[in-house]
């Protein structure tokens, strides 16, 4: 599939200790091995002693220097005088995504459309599924489809095959996937699980928000794409949005509306992380959006 970025595109993400002359130590080195700077965002949480972000992307037809070396070298150098914690990657090496889902399809259906038509910069590689209800509509986009159903006797051994299905993956999708994963299968993609909650969090933890939401008479409905983490429904959000409402509508059109809600927010939570846009400080992200 078509991807939106420039294959000669490089990314770098930096988190460190905020400190005078960082922004000039990178460019530096970067122009000083051919790289052409065409983006760079910063931010820091404070105006002094704070914590510094930046994301950077760069064009390489120009390198003086191999990949590798390019990263030992700013490792040595750069990195580790500022004391940094950096990702260097390159839109030319394509990300692997995989999508778990049960049987509402909108949110699968969204990312499906939208990566056949080059919006997500990525491989889609398999859905996973624990019902056969969706397999028709996945495989008309040419996506392998995979049954693994799970029970409370067969859970582990379900997980482990589940598990087996998704290596060699970067990133894996919960597209309105209605199963808990286990704590030992989280630990094993940090920050690379991305969930559509179908509420605004932290409001609605749990099971039937939009029922919750209807007795509760709300004017607003949302929903929260996130990171995976043990603690469920509390990962690091990364991108949130929401329809108002009114007392005229019940739980169906809530659902309708907190449906359309959910395709965009996991869209674009999914781009922005195939895309390095995101970094993860504490239970927060800084989102370069």
């Amino acid at each position: 599939m078509k991807s939106l970025a420039n294959p000669s595109t490089a990314r770098l993400l930096i988190t460190c200790p905020d400190k005078e002359g960082i922004v000039s130590a990178v460019s530096s080195f970067l122009y000083n091995h051919g790289a052409n700077i065409t983006a760079l965002d910063q931010y820091t949480t404070a105006p002094e002693g704070g914590t510094y972000f930046m994301r950077l992307e760069f064009q390489t037809p120009h390198l003086d220097i191999s990949r590798q070396v390019l990263a030992k070298t700013f490792g040595d150098t750069v990195a580790t005088r500022y004391g940094m914690t950096w990702q260097l990657s390159f839109a030319s090496d394509v990300k692997k995504m995989a999508i778990l889902v049960s049987k509402y399809d909108h949110a699968l259906l969204e990312l499906l459309w939208r990566w056949s038509r080059g919006g997500l910069p990525c491989q889609i590689s398999a859905v996973v599924s624990n019902h056969d209800d969706l397999k028709g509509a996945v495989e008309a986009f040419g996506v392998p489809f995979h049954v693994v159903k799970v029970t409370q006797e067969n859970k582990v051994e379900a997980e482990a095959q589940i598990q087996a299905l998704l290596q060699g993956n970067d990133l894996v999708v919960l597209a309105r996937y209605m199963q808990i994963l286990s704590a030992d299968f989280v630990s094993q993609w940090q920050h690379k699980i991305i969930n559509i909650h179908h509420s605004f969090l932290p409001a609605f933890v749990g099971a039937n928000p939009y029922q919750q939401a209807y007795d509760k008479g709300v004017k607003l409905i949302g929903a929260t794409a996130h990171y995976v983490t043990a603690d469920l429904d509390q990962g690091p959000i990364i991108e949130q949005d929401v329809e108002r409402v009114s007392h005229g509508d019940n739980v169906k059109t809530l659902r309708d509306l907190g449906e359309d809600v959910e395709r965009n927010v996991l869209a674009r939570a999914v781009r922005w992380h195939l895309e390095d846009r995101v970094i993860v400080y504490g239970n927060k992200t800084i989102v370069f959006n």
